[in-house]
Parts: structure tokens; C-alpha cells; sequence
């Protein structure tokens, strides 16, 4: 891949307001991008980044400063990468013998200072992947074979540890872990510094407090999002039944199914619920 401009054109771009014009990708004098890489228009390449070989980057993504991709990756358009984050490299999974897995990532994510994403591995189905629309904060770790959706925030130092999956719209706070295999369902709200071992429910606020404990439905952010309230209102019955009646989860889905007429919210956190391997965090 040559340069497609000297550092005073490569300036004025990003001094400017909006995305790169050109229809070739900019490519800093200090960076280091494999022949064999695929850039789209309008890529940028910031100061000394690297981008390995078997790595394809959509239309107008941004790669800032320091940044080093690795292959195979596959990245959309849109995307934002700032300095020394680290992405495609091979997992940390000492079961790991040099297989040939894949990252996938959608369009319009952004990956700040430190994040790490790494591929997938052969016993995990070899692939990794990210949505579109996702913001991973400083210092975030996405760990192998994990599968996220799409509107998903991980705060400062969140960490995935492998094949967790999460749904969309789902929020993990700062320095918060995730054990293997969870799952984070869709508009679920997990507080800082929880750990996180079971699955959680779909839109409940899940917290570590001498223990980690679901609260019932997260109300607040369920507004923002845009639920109507009667959806709120349902998912409070839910949860109600679930978190503080004296009843099994068996016994609370059997009164919530029996009950008929569930809204679409209602009927995605039980379907949720029965389809876990680990079990919840009630």
C-alpha cells in the first residue's frame, strides 16, 4: 500500500472538519501498512500504527496513532481507532496453537486508548465478532470467540473473558468482569466493579454488592432508550415476580406464563431465562 500523501496532506486532513475527502486512503509516512492489507476510501492511517497483512478496513474508518490491527480482521466503515489500541491479535488461551481464526467488526464503533479484541480460536468456532454502533472505553478487553450485538457501551477496563455473548444495547460498567460463557442480555445494565459469573437478565440492573444481585428493571435507561411505559410497567410485574416473591425461578416463570397476554419485553426476558446454560443472577 503506497502513501497517498505527504505529512502537510495528511495535516491539513485531519485539521479539517470532516471525514477525508479522498477517494484513496491517507496513509501516514510513519506507518507501516502489509501490501496485502485492504483499505477503503477514505481510511485514514495515523502515525506509526501497523496494520498487518489479511486485514480489510471499510470506507472512511479512522486509524489514529500507535495503533497496531492484525489479521485476519475484517473492520467496517466508519470506525474510529485511537492510539495504542490493539485489535486481531491471537487470543490468550494457551489451548491456542497458531490456527488461522477471524475478528469480524461492523461500521460506526469506537475503540479508544488500550482497548484490546482479540480473534477467535478453533474449539471456540474461530470467529470473534462486534456489531455496529458499539463505544469501548480505555482499557477494555474483548476476549476470544466473544459475540457482541449492536448499541453496546463497555466502560473504562471492562473485561470479557471468552465466548461471553452480549445483546444489544447492553452496558458493562467500568472495571467490571465477565466470566466465560455468560451472557449479558439485551438493555441490560451491569454496575461498576460487578463481577459477573451467571448470566444476566435482560433489562435489569445487575450489581456487585456483598454480592452480586439483580435490582429489577433498569427503569431509567429503559427511558431513555425510548420504552414506552406501559413496556416498563410490564417488565416491573416481571421482575417483581422474579427478584422478591418467595418462589423458585421455575415456580416465578410458571405464574408469569400462566398470566397470558405478555408484552414483547416480557416475553424476551423469560425465553431468556429458559434458554440459560449457567443460570441467572437473581
Amino acid at each position: 500500500m503506497k502513501d497517498s500523501g505527504g505529512p502537510s496532506a495528511y495535516k491539513s486532513v485531519l485539521e479539517g472538519a470532516g471525514l477525508n475527502p479522498l477517494k484513496k486512503p491517507l496513509i501516514h509516512p510513519t506507518a507501516i501498512v502489509d501490501p496485502r492489507a485492504e483499505l477503503g476510501p477514505g481510511v485514514q492511517v495515523g502515525p506509526y500504527s501497523i496494520i498487518g497483512e489479511e486485514v480489510s478496513i471499510g470506507d472512511h474508518t479512522e486509524v489514529g496513532a500507535y495503533v497496531n490491527i492484525e489479521g485476519p480482521t475484517e473492520i467496517g466503515s466508519h470506525c474510529r481507532f485511537f492510539p495504542f489500541a490493539s485489535i486481531g491479535h491471537p487470543p490468550q488461551d494457551l489451548k491456542f496453537a497458531g490456527g488461522k481464526t477471524r475478528l469480524k467488526i461492523g461500521s460506526h464503533n469506537v475503540f479508544r486508548e488500550f482497548v484490546t479484541v482479540h480473534r477467535g480460536t478453533e474449539q471456540g468456532g474461530g470467529l470473534s465478532t462486534i456489531g455496529d454502533h458499539n463505544f469501548f472505553m480505555a482499557y477494555a478487553h474483548v476476549a476470544h470467540d466473544c459475540h457482541l450485538g449492536n448499541h453496546i457501551i463497555l466502560a473504562n477496563a471492562a473485561t470479557l473473558a471468552g465466548h461471553v455473548t452480549i445483546e444489544d444495547y447492553a452496558t458493562i460498567g467500568a472495571f467490571s468482569g465477565v466470566h466465560q460463557f455468560c451472557r449479558i442480555g439485551t438493555h441490560g445494565f451491569v454496575g461498576g466493579y460487578s463481577v459477573i459469573t451467571r448470566d444476566v437478565l435482560p433489562y435489569s440492573r445487575t450489581v456487585s454488592e456483598r454480592g452480586t444481585h439483580a435490582y429489577g428493571a433498569n427503569a431509567l435507561g429503559l427511558q431513555r432508550r425510548g420504552l414506552n411505559p406501559q413496556a416498563i410497567k410490564s417488565l416491573h410485574h416481571a421482575f417483581h415476580i422474579l427478584l422478591s416473591e418467595k418462589r423458585n425461578t421455575s415456580q416465578a416463570l410458571e405464574k408469569l406464563r400462566a398470566e397470558g397476554d405478555l408484552s414483547a419485553e416480557v416475553k424476551t426476558l423469560l425465553d431468556f431465562i429458559e434458554s440459560s446454560d449457567r443460570g441467572i443472577i437473581k
